[in-house]
């Protein structure tokens, strides 16, 4: 955003809060100033404000009248309190002055829910900005970045969740394995320290929070296993946890899609790079720091494999709900998936016309994500057994597959290039 407003050509301010205290937050805006090329910034500078209400005061004469401007204020969410003192003060000020000045004001935070609060009904600041949410690249734009092939593109998104800083370390053209032996080589690499920066920024004094994504991070998905893997958790405390965390948008919590309701949730970590730090890197990072980055990456090549064929789930379906409809397959409002509490049965496409309790399903499928392995006659097999257990119709069935398909009897097939086409169209 700071290289957009220099680009612009306006004068510019950008503002970042760090969250310390509000006196050190209000010190930041003077210390900010300094460098900012609004042409009477050093009033901000020099006036030192003691409160917000005072800033935007200042702030409203160092804008000019001729000309317009742009102010950006990162880490707003540092800023707001549960009593939108810090809202209440920005409303005044907007309505008074800033409202009438040529200016562009952005407010950004990386807390989706605390920014979309910023606008809410009953809050002091509603209808007062309009929202756009700025998410990461997604795997056609990762691939495009990099000159990656579609399936290498899919990989390189399951590990960098499209986050352009991390996406700028990656050696255009370089191989995944490249890539990581060079991050691991470096315990300051952007692929290291993004999610911890950011956790500690969503959850400053949560610990049980952490602890409980961590435990969902490492693979758990059942309430009781999550409870467990984050030592002995109550439920109360659990649930509360695991609301923050959703609330956040840093879990999903995901009900099999099927024709009969069921309570069977299951959690998931909804960023893709948060969700591979979680398994192979947090808690790697003391032999990572100490220069053994190596043994790390052996621990990842051993289980790469099983792990990204469960993680490329969600980005699977997210594909077909924007491919579908096509020739061979019916839009489906709902793309989900389907398991039973023994995991006796699993079916990772689902597609119905709504979740999670369906009036009727539009198809069922497999995703079969392994290097020099088709989808094949055995694999379809399961999948008939499977859709026979979740309904007795005929309901059309759908392969997904890295490596191919070595069978005939589907109704549909796709590979990476028609996933990745998803994006692409």
């Amino acid at each position: 955003m700071e290289r957009f407003a220099e680009k612009s050509g306006a004068p510019f301010l950008f503002y970042a809060a760090t969250g310390a205290s509000p006196t050190a937050d209000l010190e930041r805006l003077s210390r900010d100033a300094q460098s900012s090329s609004l042409p009477l910034a050093n009033l901000l500078s020099a006036a030192r404000p003691a409160s917000w209400d005072a800033a935007f005061d200042v702030l409203a004469a160092t804008l000019p009248d001729d000309r317009a401007s742009v102010v950006v204020m990162d880490e707003v969410p540092y800023l707001m309190d549960g009593e939108g003192a810090f809202e209440g003060m920005l409303q005044r000020a907007w309505d008074r002055v800033l409202e009438t000045k040529p200016v562009l004001l952005v407010l950004i935070g990386s807390d989706l829910s605390m920014m979309e609060a910023l606008n809410n009904y009953g809050r002091p600041f509603h209808q007062r900005g309009r929202e756009m949410v700025l998410g990461p690249l997604n795997p056609a734009e990762v691939g495009q970045m990099l000159g990656l092939d579609p399936a290498a593109a899919f990989d390189a998104a399951l590990i960098t969740g499209g986050l352009p800083l991390i996406c700028t370390e990656w050696t255009h053209g370089a191989g995944m394995w490249d890539f990581l032996h060079a991050a691991l080589s470096d315990p300051v690499s952007a692929l290291l320290v993004s999610a911890e920066r950011s956790l500690a920024a969503e959850f400053p004094q949560s610990v049980q929070a952490r602890s409980v994504l961590s435990a969902i991070g490492s693979g758990e998905r059942t309430f009781a296993n999550i409870a467990r893997a984050a030592g002995g958790i109550g439920a109360t405390p659990l649930q509360r946890s695991l609301e923050i965390l959703a609330d956040k948008r840093v879990i999903v919590a995901e009900l099999p899609v099927s024709l009969h309701p069921s309570k069977d949730r299951r959690y998931r970590v909804a960023d893709p790079y948060l969700r591979f730090w979680l398994k192979f890197l947090d808690p790697a990072m003391a032999e990572i720091e100490r220069g053994r980055g190596d043994l790390t990456l052996s621990r990842i090549r051993e289980s790469w494999t099983s792990w990204r064929g469960r993680a490329v789930e969600p980005l699977v379906r997210e594909a077909l709900a924007r491919l579908l409809p096509d020739a061979n397959l019916p839009a489906a409002p709902a793309i989900g998936g389907y398991w039973t509490r023994t995991n006796d049965v699993e079916i990772d496409i689902i597609g119905a016309d709504r979740a999670p309790i369906a009036k009727e399903l539009l198809f069922v499928g497999s995703v079969k994500w392994l290097e020099n392995s088709p989808f094949d006659r055995h694999d379809l097999a399961a999948l008939l057994r499977h859709r026979a257990a979740l309904t007795p119709d005929p309901v059309p069935v759908v392969a997904v597959s890295r490596s191919g398909i070595d069978c005939s009897g589907l109704d549909g097939a796709y590979g990476p290039a028609d996933l990745i086409s998803a994006w692409s169209t």
